[in-house]
């Protein structure tokens, strides 16, 4: 079977591409299309969102942290055995940093490198002639990325949608859907983005809301008429993140959430097998394991149960006499020694390491990252390097004095010093880790 393939994109973040794809994955699965979904760049929260419209995991695509051989490879392992394959975008279109060709981070790289027309969603909230000039240049910004239709959204009436399809006409792109103002069709947000799929109540009920106005509003069949046939390279099946351990406890809960799909994966294929448990739960790693991992995610909003977690603390600190012990930004800030929340509670946290940090101090850190590791650590070996991110908004109040993990430099190669800490078996950064570089 060939997977036929499209990219939602949009001229900005908040143009309503996430939505729009929910309905879109969602209403073709009730058809009874094989569909399976992707995430442009680096994100957490909507590959969660599209895992459950999809009943299936969603993976990453990230043309600057993923050598192109591993794009590949993921690209085909996730598409086997689905008929479409719908990715979604992040921020707009051409969004990325300057530098390789093809090496940006942005969708418009996806859709070169795979040959993918464009579903592009426009806002024409308080516009309407003007939308016209907004596809035209992003159909003509490059020649290699084709715009295969546009999406309205947040339409005022009937009047407002033939005034904007008038608008496009001479443009040649057709407009398949044109989905109305609803307040049903939003989603709660917070610091880093949607509210997590796992904390809606009634998950379920919101994407039936959002799957039947966005099927009532968008011509399926001309959303898949627009797509082709995927051009993968060969599946490579090298070990791109070696397994930190044989069973990996991983926390697990809507305090720690924040890994990805292709990192897990990577080990299973590798025969490792992951063990979860909840932190919230006040369940410790469990000890048949040989490393534990604490994913980033939310700790900042659950402080207080992750400090009267005693069984979780205590068991944590056996646990990493004797084995690795690791943590990523969410992960890192429990690792240390105290967390201030927003309201300037202080919690005392695991103490493993020496840090301590605030969410009431925020000051936002986003952007790619170069890594050099200074010390072995379940994410790799001493002088590797790998690239990945940072999104948080804590700070850090007092650095301690361990060891750090990482020397990091932004994604343009300019240094910004060593971050993270180690001590002992005992490691963690606020970087994600995202791939090994190989350039």
């Amino acid at each position: 079977m060939t997977t036929q393939g499209l990219i939602v994109a949009a001229p900005r973040s908040g143009s309503g591409k996430t939505l729009v794809t929910l309905g879109a994955l969602a209403a073709l699965v009730r058809r009874g299309i094989g569909v399976r979904a992707a995430k442009s760049g680096p994100d957490y929260i909507d590959p969660a969102f599209h895992a459950a419209a999809v009943q299936a995991e969603c993976i990453n695509l990230d043309s600057w942290a993923m050598p192109p051989a591993l794009l590949d490879a993921l690209m085909q392992t996730a598409s086997e055995g689905a008929e479409f394959m719908l990715i979604e975008g992040a921020m707009g279109l051409f969004d990325g940093l300057d530098g390789t060709p093809g090496r940006s981070g942005s969708a418009a790289d996806l859709a070169r490198r795979y040959r993918l027309p464009v579903v592009l969603v426009i806002d024409v909230s308080g516009q309407s002639q003007t939308a016209c000039a907004v596809v035209r240049g992003l159909a003509t910004h490059d020649p290699a990325v084709e715009i295969g239709a546009v999406v309205l959204n947040r339409v005022g009436s009937e009047r407002h949608r033939q005034a904007v399809v008038d608008a496009l006409a001479p443009l040649g792109i057709p407009v398949i859907g044109a989905i109305p103002r609803d307040p049903a069709l939003s989603l709660p947000e917070r610091h880093l983005g949607l509210v997590q799929a796992s904390e809606h109540a009634d998950l379920a009920g919101r994407l039936e809301r959002v799957t039947e106005i966005v099927a009532r509003n968008l011509d399926l069949h001309a959303l898949m008429a627009r797509a082709r046939p995927l051009a993968c390279g060969d599946d490579d099946a090298r070990p791109w993140f070696l397994p930190p351990g044989q069973r990996i406890a991983l926390a697990f809960d809507q305090a720690f959430s924040f890994v990805y799909a292709h990192l897990l994966e990577g080990w299973r294929r590798m025969g490792a097998e992951i063990v979860r448990f909840s932190p919230l739960a006040d369940e410790p790693p469990p000890s048949d394991c040989d490393c534990c991992w604490l994913p980033g995610g939310y700790p900042e909003l659950h402080a207080g149960a992750l400090a009267a977690a005693r069984r979780f603390h205590d068991g944590l600190a056996r646990f990493a006499a004797t084995r690795p012990v690791h943590g990523e930004c969410g992960g890192y800030m429990v690792l240390g020694e105290g967390l201030e929340d927003a309201a300037r509670n202080a919690h005392a946290m695991a103490g493993l390491l020496g840090h301590a940090t605030s969410f009431a101090n925020r000051q936002l850190h986003l952007g790619y990252r170069h890594a050099l590791l200074l010390a072995d650590s379940p994410i790799g070996s001493s002088g590797h390097k790998l690239r990945g991110h940072e999104f948080h908004y804590s700070t850090l109040l007092k650095t301690g004095l361990d060891e750090p993990l990482v020397r990091l430099s932004d994604g343009q190669g300019r240094p910004l010093g060593d971050a993270g800490s180690r001590r002992g078996l005992v490691t963690g950064t606020f970087f994600h880790a995202i791939a090994p570089q190989t350039d």
